[in-house]
């Protein structure tokens, strides 16, 4: 994967956009401002931070362990502060987050409990974290791989923490008040190219018989027209006591 991402920031930062509802809970339960220090673990090209920085004005901090996603993400955020490094080992100041971020990063993680205690040490006291995951329902209804590419489902429900694993694990490293919250947005599929470039991961997983059949059936589905669907997350939330 990691040479996946080395190769991809370019096509990634073309097709991959910003959640709308994601981002506004983001800013709402993070209780974040233009005085807030936002850290965006597994920040790739930026999307998350450039958008938070436009509607909030806070001060943006970015990980990766992607040099090819962080070079792209340093040319669109030439304020912001962001580093070659593990979610693992962040190397970054104890205390000093008001909010962190990890969005679609969890499924990647070597060591998720150690990720998590990472980001309980430098958030501040009352500071939050949030984890952006699918559900094993919401990877089962995930648009277009249920219906053209069946075979990653298979493989994202194979290679996604549960949610109930993630929860174990957040309270392990410290957190409280952990809470749930699904997020859609109704989009349509109007472009091949996401898909036959494949800036999802998943895609890069399957078979080639596999992948080019569903392509061909996606591609001859939108000769018809825009193909809708619905764009779905879980945010898991977790708080920093104001003691700790």
């Amino acid at each position: 994967m990691d040479t996946y991402y080395q190769s991809i920031a370019p096509e990634y930062l073309r097709h991959r956009r910003v959640h709308p509802e994601m981002l506004r809970s983001l800013i709402s339960t993070g209780g974040i401002d233009s005085n807030s220090s936002v850290l965006d673990v597994g920040c790739g090209t930026g999307n998350y931070l450039l958008a938070l920085s436009e509607v909030v004005g806070c001060d943006c901090w970015g990980i990766d362990p992607s040099e090819g996603m962080l070079a792209v993400a340093q040319r669109r955020l030439t304020e912001a502060h962001l580093f070659h490094a593990s979610a693992e080992r962040m190397a970054l100041p104890a205390g000093k987050f008001a909010l962190v971020i990890a969005v679609d990063v969890v499924h990647h993680l070597a060591d998720r409990l150690r990720s998590f205690r990472e980001c309980f040490r430098i958030l501040r006291p009352g500071g939050k974290l949030c984890s952006v995951t699918e559900s094993a329902e919401i990877l089962c209804r995930r648009e277009p791989h249920a219906t053209y590419f069946p075979d990653a489902v298979e493989i994202e429900l194979a290679r996604y923490p549960s949610v109930a694993a993630l929860k174990s694990e957040l309270y392990a490293a410290g957190f409280v008040q952990l809470q749930e919250l699904e997020v859609e947005d109704h989009a349509e599929i109007t472009d091949i190219e996401p898909y036959r470039t494949k800036v999802h991961s998943s895609l890069q997983l399957l078979s080639n018989s596999a992948f080019n059949a569903g392509l061909e059936r996606l591609e001859h589905d939108l000769r018809s027209g825009p193909i809708p669907y619905t764009w779905r997350y879980l945010l898991l939330w977790g708080t920093k006591r104001p003691g700790d």
